[in-house]
């Protein structure tokens, strides 16, 4: 069985010779790959040999074209600060729709305008190139909360959504016919599964998500299974009070960060939802042992069952000892749903 198979058979509930294993990296890939996170967010053909590189030290059964979150923004003409060996960062107080009335104006980028959308388009094609079908290829867009918060700024977000519904309505379905041309361009390059991070949405109350976040994020996840691909929803954050409406979507897999507990998840989401987490990116995989890291993932599995992919609660943190990323693989190897 490949990687590439052993993952979709975990989503389609087939039998599989083991744990399908699927942690974030990104400043780790680049590390273990030896170059600056800065060539890495901005030159497709590193991130894809530091991705490849490290599926195959850490016994990986997927690579992704994730990066930071301000390639959307930044084809839309947001301010981007970039910084030699960290992500780039999107400047709030020159945030691109700090003028709201922008929006009206504001159109959808190419995503093969040449822009950094199109860079990442490139980096899937790499990807699926170099991959040969043993490996599945994720690409990634931005959800819809999360944005609308990069266009707008996250504080200025909040305040709209008491202050200004209706611009934010908008605001989410710019963002998502946006999404939408994005992941179709990603998956005509070779992706088979969309990631989608919507880490803003962790921040509101029920309400707010059900009545504005949910219906965008559940347009988007049925586009992009209309396009024939399948989807991975990362919310980043304590999710506790939205975890039904994540189950609702649809999604072949859904993350789940540490600080929801993962039998609350198992419960609130449902029997069938796919779960991927949720280790302590920094306590317990950086800082912690490899026996604390069996430990914790084998309580994940015990607590989400058969349908379970290892994986931490985020990104596997820059610095953590390439022991303890072993163990997960060793306790994927030696383990079935």
């Amino acid at each position: 069985m490949t990687p590439r198979d052993r993952v979709l058979a975990t989503i389609e509930g087939r039998p599989v010779d083991h744990l399908a294993l699927m942690p974030i990296t990104m400043m780790f890939a680049a590390d273990h790959a030896g170059v600056p996170y800065g060539a890495y967010a901005r030159d497709f053909r590193v991130l894809a040999d530091a991705q490849l590189r490290t599926a195959e030290t850490y016994g990986f059964d997927y690579v992704s074209a994730i990066s930071d979150p301000a390639r959307e923004a930044a084809d839309c003409g947001a301010a981007i600060a970039w910084f030699d060996d960290q992500p780039p960062a999107l400047v709030e107080e020159e945030a691109r729709l700090q003028d709201k009335t922008a929006l009206v104006s504001l159109r959808p980028p190419d995503p093969l305008g040449g822009g950094r959308m199109h860079d990442r388009v490139k980096g899937v094609a790499l990807l699926k190139e170099k991959a040969a079908g043993r490996l599945l290829v994720e690409g990634w867009v931005e959800g819809p909360c999360a944005e609308a918060a990069d266009l707008r700024g996250i504080n200025s977000l909040m305040m709209d959504f008491g202050d200004d519904p209706g611009f934010v309505r908008d605001l989410f379905a710019f963002a998502v016919e946006m999404e939408l041309r994005f992941a179709k361009a990603q998956v005509e390059a070779g992706a088979d599964l969309i990631g989608v991070g919507d880490a803003a949405a962790s921040l509101v109350g029920p309400q707010i998500f059900e009545t504005f976040v949910w219906p965008e994020e559940k347009r988007l996840v049925d586009g992009i299974h209309a396009l024939g691909a399948r989807t991975r929803l990362h919310i980043c954050g304590n999710t506790r009070a939205i975890l039904p409406g994540m189950g609702r979507l649809g999604c072949e897999i859904v993350d789940i960060d540490f600080p929801v507990p993962f039998d609350e998840a198992r419960a609130k989401t449902g029997p069938g939802q796919v779960l991927l987490g949720n280790l302590n990116p920094v306590k317990v995989l950086k800082n912690g042992t490899p026996e604390a890291v069996t430990a914790a993932v084998a309580a994940c599995h015990a607590q989400a069952g058969a349908r379970f992919i290892v994986g931490a609660g985020c990104e596997i943190p820059r610095g953590t000892p390439p022991a303890n990323v072993l163990a997960l693989r060793e306790y994927a190897r030696t383990h079935r749903p």
